[in-house]
């Protein structure tokens, strides 16, 4: 049908159509401007060859704009294989070469992207485009810049790095010096010692917890012994006093002591065979032996814990030592933060070098900013401005067409329609017609058969 033929062919077959059919306008000696290293460059921001054999006078801007692209994504490429070196020490340098690369890919695809996606813009359009893609420039090129400052750096860097690691391991040293003393004192009871303290066998601490609780037995056997000797000593000078001779009697046939002297003495005995004193005594020269061997023990000991804890402590920081050889990415940046404010000239340095990545790093929107709108964008738009009327034209015939061939079938539906209705309205004629003849011949039948009767 006609709807399904297009006037116009497609805008980008339009494009091509344009390129071959315009006017022959070619480069000097009959050679295509579309090859070679230039060309290749210009492609990658995208440039039009054939807008821009009319200008051939831009031709040098346009190349010179793939190469600022295509530095870029070079120099993206190498600061992450540098970043990958330092994260990862060992890291094979293929492996560096081949994140390398496709990061480099990465980056020339977004900058081809950031410049290509703005021809053809003029005016305040122009510069509206290119401020959200100059932001997104720069936060690529943070990612650029870092790697390289690092290298730049790396000598303060590893020197800072080093006087932190031995002021860390210091301090660390400290710590366990303070929550282990050589003395095996006990100082769970510190906030401050929770992560420091270690773990070493025959601790003073325990020994000398046996000996306190040892001298507090022994205290307490003092004390119950000499109660017993106060009780004890208030009963003999009680019997002394009521046996003395100045209060014996006479009895029977001499001097004799009274039933009150008996009484104390018998209290006096009873007192000593009920008592646990000689228990205590005992129990209490089985503990001053035990403390006299822990006592010694404690000594002995000493000597061997303070060597082992000395020991321990070699060890812990040696291991945090090691733990702290690897060089992360973390580790440098704080050292760079570190170098950077501990001087103003390092400062100055740190902020002009930054600046200067970012500006060679967003480069390519900038270049586009700071030169403006070229005539390759004027014609450009022009091209878009001229494809979108055609597209709209196509469009719109495209519609004129589709409501003429809808007109044409609906006229064709009616006509079948008349058509069909003048068929049915004969067919029934004829089916009436029949009808009628049947039913005449059947009543001329019915009539001959009553007249014959």
């Amino acid at each position: 049908m006609a709807a399904e033929t297009p006037v116009r062919p497609p805008e980008g077959s339009y494009d091509a159509w344009a390129a071959e059919t315009g006017p022959a306008h070619r480069p000097r000696g009959g050679r295509r401007s579309g090859r070679g290293p230039a060309a290749l460059l210009r492609r990658l921001i995208g440039i039009r060859e054939e807008i821009l054999d009319r200008e051939s006078a831009e031709r040098a801007r346009y190349t010179w704009y793939g190469a600022i692209v295509l530095n870029t994504a070079l120099l993206g490429g190498a600061s992450m294989a540098m970043a990958i070196s330092t994260i990862r020490e060992g890291t094979p340098v293929a492996v560096a070469v081949v994140v390398g690369v496709v990061w480099a890919w990465i980056v020339l695809a977004l900058d081809s992207w950031l410049v290509s996606s703005t021809h053809g813009y003029t005016g305040g359009r122009a510069v509206r485009m290119l401020v959200p893609r100059l932001f997104l420039s720069v936060v690529l090129g943070l990612t650029i810049a870092e790697p390289l400052l690092f290298q730049i750096f790396d000598r303060e860097i590893r020197q800072e790095m080093a006087v932190t690691r031995e002021r860390d391991l210091a301090d660390f040293r400290g710590s366990l010096t303070a929550c282990n003393p050589l003395d095996g004192k006990d100082t769970t009871s510190r906030a401050e010692c929770g992560d420091f303290h270690l773990t070493v066998k025959g601790a003073p601490a325990s020994i000398k917890e046996d000996i306190a609780d040892n001298t507090a037995a022994v205290a307490r056997l003092d004390q119950q012994i000499k109660t017993y000797n106060d009780a004890l000593d208030k009963k003999l000078a009680t019997e002394r006093r009521e046996c003395a001779k100045d209060r014996w009697i006479w009895r029977g046939n001499g001097w004799d002591t009274t039933e009150t002297c008996e009484r104390a003495r018998a209290d006096t005995s009873a007192y000593k065979r009920t008592s646990k004193v000689a228990e205590y005594e005992v129990k209490r020269a089985e503990l001053v032996a035990k403390g006299n061997v822990l006592s010694e023990q404690l000594i002995n000991t000493g000597t061997a814990y303070r060597t082992d804890v000395k020991k321990a402590i070699d060890a812990k920081v040696a291991e945090r030592g090691k733990s702290q050889q690897h060089d992360g990415l973390l580790l440098r940046a704080d050292a760079l933060s570190t170098v950077a404010w501990s001087d103003g000239f390092a400062l100055f340095m740190m902020f002009l070098l930054h600046a200067v990545l970012l500006l060679v790093d967003a480069m390519p929107v900038l270049a586009k900013l700071m030169s403006g709108p070229s005539e390759y964008d004027r014609r450009l738009g022009e091209r878009r401005k001229a494809n979108q009327r055609i597209h709209l034209e196509d469009q719109d015939v495209q519609r004129q067409v589709a409501a003429i061939d809808h007109e044409v079938r609906r006229y064709a539906a009616e006509v079948r329609a008349e058509e069909d209705k003048a068929r049915l309205g004969h067919a029934r004629y004829k089916a009436r017609a029949e009808h009628a003849r049947i039913v005449r011949e059947e009543l001329d039948a019915r009539t001959t058969r009553l007249l014959g009767e």
